[in-house]
């Protein structure tokens, strides 16, 4: 079986091509359904966000650029803000609620998820506890950076120095997996 290329299938995706997208959808589908489940906590509404964001990936593969990332970091994070988009747009539907709450969908769900395949849970394991503590309010709770201040009750610089040099540590802990990966498969 030939070995995909990834940068071809970005390349045919920015062109138009279904087929592209649906190799895409093949590689990276359950991956991405596992963040969004993990955000909504429902698998109906899941899945009906997945085929919003595939959608969203087919209308906007022209704007991805590889400067500024990875093109599943890119597609992580359409997923992750069209999730947290349709969580807040339940909770303004919700009648008698003046104080909404929000579900912690870091906690395990007990369905398993893709998410896991790409090890996710355990890297953001090898963090400080007062990083884990901000990634977990921001990208899995879906907070703001302000409102996670307000909630911890630390300034708000401290958030973004802590959610920084998180993101900043992960992303060079897959920068040295990938390059594993490369190095084992040349």
């Amino acid at each position: 079986m030939k070995e995909t290329n990834i940068e071809e299938l970005i390349i045919q995706l920015q062109k138009g091509s279904e087929l592209a997208l649906s190799q895409l959808y093949d590689l990276y589908g359950g991956s991405l359904y596992g963040l969004i489940l993990k955000i909504v906590n429902d698998e109906e509404l899941a899945q009906d966000i997945l085929q919003d964001c595939f959608v969203n990936i087919w209308k906007k593969a022209n704007t991805y650029s590889s400067s500024k990332g990875s093109f599943f970091t890119w597609m992580l994070n359409i997923c992750r803000n069209k999730s947290i988009d349709e969580i807040r747009k339940i909770e303004r539907t919700r009648t008698g609620k003046d104080n909404l709450q929000r579900e912690d969908v870091y906690s395990n769900t007990g369905t398993e998820t893709n998410i896991s395949a790409i090890g996710l849970e355990d890297h953001i394991a090898r963090l400080s506890e007062d990083q884990q503590l901000i990634l977990k309010y921001i990208y899995f709770k879906g907070y703001t950076q302000q409102e996670v201040s307000d909630e911890l009750k630390i300034p708000l610089g401290t958030v973004k120095t802590r959610a920084r040099s998180a993101v900043q540590e992960l992303r060079e802990i897959f920068v040295s997996i990938l390059l594993l990966w490369i190095a084992r498969n040349i």
